[in-house]
């Protein structure tokens, strides 16, 4: 347990072997928290476009840009990218909006590349991936057997964030690092309690990035609700998905055969969002906007030097998405309300 998603994904890259001064490969289309931490674990951010169903990594994009954009280091093995002449270390593919990446191929280019992998599963409490193409020391099983596997067990370790709105939610700032690997685990431990393994012993200036106890004590009782919620979630996005599908110019979530998605957010595409956000928000009915403005294109990482058009999957996601209202509480009679809403303007 750490103390936010953020603290989760910049102590899970330092625990790895993320180093001062090497790329890190995510997508610009995440909350800042992703670029955050690897700003903060000292690496550099490179983005690859997003795929224009999903809205997570595009496995095409990420095997291009080490195709086009690296060489390979005699001494490490690992991928250059000849323009910044820094080493690539990591892959960071975010589980958008409660639905996993396609981890298989992204573990498939992360051992290609000799890459770390840390997913950010901080939107993903409980979605799962059919890890039909993965290895089988990773699978648990024989080679071809599919197997669902949870949203921050495939990676070499895992951030997730328990911020309140969250499907599993503190009341306060909280987040966790999953791994399997008892080294990773170990140093965690060490950063998140200012560098020490044992009380005013300190092997590295760490930081104070422990959980709170009472934020613990209620995750506990709040994580036994989770998968019920979960279900629920799923639940009233199927009945979205029948309902819209009455409605002209939605495109509604797409959900791969090999994804179990846990709808953190219900996000709907239309061309003509300003219009329904401001006549849904006149019908008393609240909305979002995840994200409106690319990473890419941010002021925060204007030194970067990208540009727009860099992106142009993400960038024309940016001008259409909408978050409808999604929690398990949901009725079927709101839900009615909400598309009834929606074609009234058609």
């Amino acid at each position: 347990g750490v103390a936010s998603g953020t603290d989760a994904l910049r102590f899970a890259m330092m625990a790895a072997g993320v180093k001062q001064g090497e790329t890190v490969i995510t997508v610009p289309n995440t909350f800042i928290a992703t670029t955050e931490a690897i700003s903060q674990a000292g690496a550099h951010i490179d983005f690859v476009d997003i795929d224009e169903k999903t809205y997570n990594m595009d496995v095409q994009s990420l095997q291009a840009y080490f195709e086009t954009q690296c060489v390979i280091d005699d001494k490490t093995g690992r991928p250059v990218n000849k323009k910044t002449r820094r080493i690539v270390s990591a892959i960071i593919p975010v589980h958008l909006y409660g639905q996993m990446a396609d981890m298989g191929s992204i573990k498939e280019i992360a051992e290609r590349y000799k890459l770390i992998v840390i997913e950010d599963a901080c939107q993903a409490h409980g979605a799962e991936y059919l890890s039909q193409r993965m290895s089988p020391p990773l699978m648990g099983g024989g080679q071809g057997e599919g197997v669902w596997r949870k949203a921050g067990s495939i990676g070499h370790a895992a951030a997730f964030s328990f911020y309140p709105g969250k499907n599993l939610g503190a009341f306060g700032e909280a987040g966790a690092v999953t791994t399997s690997d008892a080294e990773i685990a170990r140093k965690i431990r060490i950063i998140r309690d200012h560098g020490q393994a044992q009380k005013y012993y300190h092997d590295v200036e760490g930081y104070n990035g422990r959980l709170d106890a009472i934020q613990a004590g209620i995750l506990h009782k709040k994580l036994k609700r989770l998968a019920e919620g979960n279900e629920k979630r799923r639940q009233s996005a199927s009945l979205y998905n029948k309902l819209l599908s009455q409605v002209n110019g939605v495109v509604t979530p797409y959900e791969p055969d090999w994804s179990r998605a846990v709808y953190h957010l219900y996000v709907i595409r239309a061309k003509n969002r300003e219009e329904l956000q401001k006549h849904l928000t006149e019908k008393k009915i609240g909305t979002g906007l995840h994200y409106p403005l690319p990473l890419h294109l941010q002021k925060a990482y204007a030194n970067l030097g990208y540009k727009e058009g860099d992106f142009p999957i993400t960038e024309k996601v940016a001008l259409e998405i909408l978050s409808l209202p999604m929690y398990p509480g949901l009725t079927e009679s709101q839900q009615k309300y909400v598309v009834q809403c929606l074609k009234h303007l058609q």
